[in-house]
């Protein structure tokens, strides 16, 4: 990162950081005030998000409204069919998911995530689990984010191309394995304290540095 890029992202940060940091406070709210079905529509959010981002995926999430927790896949299908890219697929990867946390964890969501004692176990349960679809390190890192939980990159293509053109990273392609999104993040967290913010921080920034604005 070059002096001017990091006065450049300084200057971005006195102008969006207070809403950055007001919407990391919402985030850490969400997993106080939500019930299992508000955190499992976090989790539904960050499943339909992948491949479309977040706007569409907040459509998709009022259009499926209270057939989020009861609903079969082709009733989920017939309401974001016409929305999502890959609606089958997300339709599906939401109920195998549910289905999942009733049999196995109760749908205790509240619960589950706040069990874990390390962060890297928490993040590697939802994103290495066979019971639960579509959901990678980066969204499973997202939604870990949205719940308020710190220290997760989110490492989407708005904020991989900010990282190549910063001089962070030498490549924008999405790092597959859990050994490379890890040392992304690393390099990442680096940044970050270089600046003098956090990681969440961070995040937030640099995907308002692309799109114009703070994401939820």
């Amino acid at each position: 990162m070059t002096e001017k890029q990091r006065r450049e992202l300084l200057e971005l940060y006195e102008l969006r950081g207070e809403e950055i940091r007001n919407q990391l406070l919402e985030f850490k709210e969400t997993l106080q005030k939500a019930d299992d079905l508000g955190i499992f529509h976090e989790l539904s959010f960050c499943i339909l998000s992948s491949g479309v981002g977040p706007q569409i995926a907040g459509q998709c999430m009022r259009a499926i409204g209270e057939k989020l927790g009861n609903g079969e896949e082709d009733e989920l299908l017939g309401r974001i069919e016409t929305i999502h890219k890959y609606a089958e697929n997300a339709s599906r990867y939401i109920v195998f998911t549910r289905e999942y946390l009733k049999k196995e964890h109760g749908f205790l969501l509240k619960l589950l995530v706040s069990s874990f004692e390390d962060r890297v176990e928490r993040r590697d349960f939802l994103a290495k689990n066979p019971g639960i679809k579509g959901l990678g390190y980066m969204q499973a890192s997202h939604f870990l984010r949205n719940l308020g939980f710190s220290g997760y990159a989110i490492l989407d293509r708005n904020n991989l191309a900010s990282l190549f053109e910063l001089g962070i990273i030498g490549e924008t392609k999405y790092p597959l394995t859990k050994k490379r999104y890890l040392e992304t993040e690393s390099l990442m967290t680096e940044a970050a304290h270089e600046l003098g913010i956090s990681l969440d921080e961070f995040d937030l920034l640099l995907w308002s540095r692309k799109r114009k604005y703070v994401p939820r």
